[in-house]
């Protein structure tokens, strides 16, 4: 017998979730290999397979069994193995006796410390086929499904019904019992092309056979790039170019075994409906692709994946034109109804939805909304009349008829339907751009009336939960208040909008005080919390935590300044003066926290007595005018570059001078020279959090 061969493990199923097909696969892979490993079975690569009706893992080079090991058990001292007559005393002999072997059999091992007995010998292999049958046992255990089920008269759960299992070891059957079933070498084609046996003589034939005799693209990546190529030529052929969602792409390869493109059309009169409607039905409701032309306009084409080649190709087109169609109508029903009223209409019927019990409905968070919208615009130069225009417009495509048929459009439909009632474009815009980011990653709203709304809308949910005791805790998150939080500061950094965020803050909390009246005491938690989603924010982007917590401890509230003084932190690291200056900063907040009062007053420069000290007062008095105008430009890169310039005088001044001189005036004035070196820096950051 060879000493290592292919193995295979199959997991014939019914359909199995398309969304999760790729997560269990994954770990059915990892798991199995973690069981071999940990065993100690050696292996060469690995393949994943998963289609609908299947999970498979081909397991190249698996060895026969474990390596042989060469065991050396050490047992008593050769001093006090035998007694005064040469003879093996009880702790010998029952050393003897536990290895199974007389004292003869035993070996003499002699190192620096002294001599003793030992046995040696070889521990044979554990065979694979005492493995395997535990790993597999031990990789369907640990699959992420927690929804299991039963079938049959059978105790067997797993996430849906088994019929086949399969597992080779080289050409030999593991025989194993898995969910009430023999393991065996019979494994099953497409439930249409090929619903009898297929048998597999080696695990490396695997996918091949099913392939070519039981019209199965088991390969997962495979059976994808198969589908995007044959959508990418069917939408050339028909003059388009499809619109290929990455994870609906992902959904239809878990869902067909055979995947074959079918065009269908939809009459050009749909067209009139907001293209984002139409898209939603194709790609959630259908699982088709739409088409665009070249200008991204959409076509009236679709492109399906049959799970058959059929004979019929034109029955199956005709079948998914069929039930498109009546989605269609519908759509196309309510926006003609919708257009027959102004958006500005449906403002009373928000009356009637509650936000939230004592935050109250939508229609007062519509009104507190547009107050802090028109605060926000002013600050950052948009019109004061438009932000408010487009607040009290936000909410109020919630009650359209397209947005009750494809909730998923809310704000898209608002944007339409504004336009349609000849709203000015910020406000239309504004009405979709305000939910932005909508998601991690996602882009953020452009102009500046969005801007202002999109933040109004988020501080008043986030001051007004946080007040009414919801904050989110562990995982619990039922408001979605970390996403709104950091949407505010993704709005904030990185459209360079230069606001207080604690101000800001104070002013949701005034709105919500005639329902909340507690409001304004948890401002400051709120603030906390969006500043630890600031943290994860910039941690996400490589900025060091200590980088961090140095700016952190100056008392920033404004999450663009917080930034720009990160950035330069960041730059100041990479200086040859920054470790030496960032450990002078620490040992001048440590001299100065052990001081009971804090010294004042100016420096006098008659009582300068070291060349050390008045030269780095004389440095001193030279660069902090520069500081402070660099600084009035927020430009804290060049501040903290101008900075590294003190670090030669402040270590002559460390190694020259004693600051906790006898003379108290003279220990006075030296403190306060540290003082004005240490506020220079902690104007920026504390460079004394940094971690060298």
């Amino acid at each position: 017998m060879s000493e290592s061969a292919d193995f295979l493990f199959e997991l014939g199923t019914e359909e199995l979730p398309p969304k999760a097909l790729g997560r269990l696969s994954a770990a059915l892979t990892e798991e199995l290999l973690a069981g071999f490993t940990e065993a100690g079975l050696p292996f060469g690569g690995h393949h994943a397979y998963a289609a609908p009706r299947r999970m498979a893992v081909l397991v190249t080079d698996l060895g026969q069994s474990t390596p042989a090991q060469d065991v050396e058990r050490r047992g008593p001292a050769v001093a006090s193995a035998f007694d005064a007559d040469g003879n093996p005393t009880k702790a010998l002999l029952g050393f003897a006796k536990s290895c199974g072997v007389e004292v003869g059999d035993l070996a003499r091992l002699d190192t620096d410390k002294g001599s003793w007995l030992v046995y040696r010998h070889t521990q044979p292999g554990r065979p694979a086929a005492e493995i395997i049958p535990a790993a597999i046992e031990r990789a369907l255990a640990k699959l992420p499904t927690p929804k299991r089920m039963r079938w049959g008269s059978g105790t067997a759960e797993f996430i849906r019904p088994v019929h086949w299992v399969v597992a080779l070891h080289g050409p030999a059957v593991v025989d194993i019992e898995i969910m009430g079933l023999k393991t065996g070498r019979e494994t099953y084609g497409h439930r249409f092309h090929h619903p009898a046996a297929l048998v597999i003589d080696q695990p490396a034939h695997y996918a091949a056979i099913l392939e070519n005799k039981g019209h199965v693209l088991a390969d997962f990546d495979e059976r994808r790039a198969r589908i995007q190529r044959q959508i990418e030529t069917t939408a050339a052929d028909l003059g388009g170019r499809a619109r290929i969602d990455p994870d609906l792409l992902d959904e239809v390869t878990a869902l067909v075994e055979w995947p074959v493109a079918v065009a269908g059309r939809f009459e050009e009169s749909f067209l009139e409906v907001p293209h984002e409607a139409l898209i939603s039905t194709m790609q959630d409701n259908q699982k088709y692709f739409p088409l665009v032309d070249d200008q991204n306009r959409l076509l009236p084409w679709f492109i399906t994946i049959a799970n058959i080649d059929s004979r019929d190709p034109a029955a199956v087109r005709a079948g998914n034109e069929r039930v498109i169609r009546p989605r269609f109508s519908d759509a196309l029903f309510f926006w003609n109804e919708d257009r027959k009223h102004r958006l500005e209409s449906h403002l009373d019927a928000l009356k009637t939805v509650v936000f939230q019990q004592r935050m109250g409905t939508l229609f007062d968070k519509t009104l507190r909304v547009e107050q802090l919208a028109a605060h926000i615009a002013e600050r950052i130069g948009a019109d004061k009349a438009l932000a408010r225009r487009a607040a009290r417009l936000c909410k109020c495509d919630l009650q359209s008829q397209m947005v009750g048929e494809f909730p998923e459009l809310q704000g898209i439909m608002g944007r339409y339907l504004a336009a349609h009632d000849g709203e000015p474009a910020p406000v239309a815009q504004a009405l979709d751009d305000y939910y932005l980011p909508r998601r991690a990653g996602d882009a953020l709203p452009a102009g500046d009336v969005a801007q202002a709304v999109a933040l109004a809308d988020r501080l008043d949910t986030l001051v007004g939960i946080f007040a009414i005791g919801q904050a989110p805790t562990g995982a619990k998150d039922p408001f979605a208040l970390r996403r709104a939080a950091l949407g505010v500061l993704r709005i904030l950094v990185e459209q360079n909008l230069d606001l207080d965020l604690k101000a800001l803050l104070e002013e949701a909390a005034k709105g919500l005080v005639p329902a909340i009246p507690e409001a304004p005491e948890h401002v400051l938690s709120v603030f906390e919390f969006i500043t630890e989603r600031q943290h994860r924010y910039s941690l996400d982007r490589g900025i060091r935590a200590d980088v961090f917590a140095a700016v952190a401890a100056v008392g920033c509230t404004r999450p663009l300044d917080f930034e720009q003084r990160m950035i330069a932190v960041n730059h100041f690291l990479t200086l040859p003066e920054a470790e030496a200056l960032a450990a002078a900063n620490k040992r001048i907040q440590n001299i100065l926290k052990k001081q009971d009062q804090m010294p004042d007053g100016a420096i006098d420069a008659a009582l300068l007595v070291e060349p050390a000290e008045r030269t780095l007062f004389d440095m001193l008095t030279e660069i902090t005018p520069q500081i402070g105008a660099i600084m009035a430009k927020s430009d804290y890169d060049g501040a903290l570059t101008a900075l590294a310039a003190l670090r030669d005088p402040v270590d002559a001044f460390f190694d020259g001078v004693m600051v906790m001189a006898d003379d108290p005036a003279l220990q006075r004035n030296r403190l306060v020279l540290l003082q004005r070196i240490g506020a220079l820096f902690l104007g920026i950051a504390d460079l004394a959090q940094l971690n060298g």
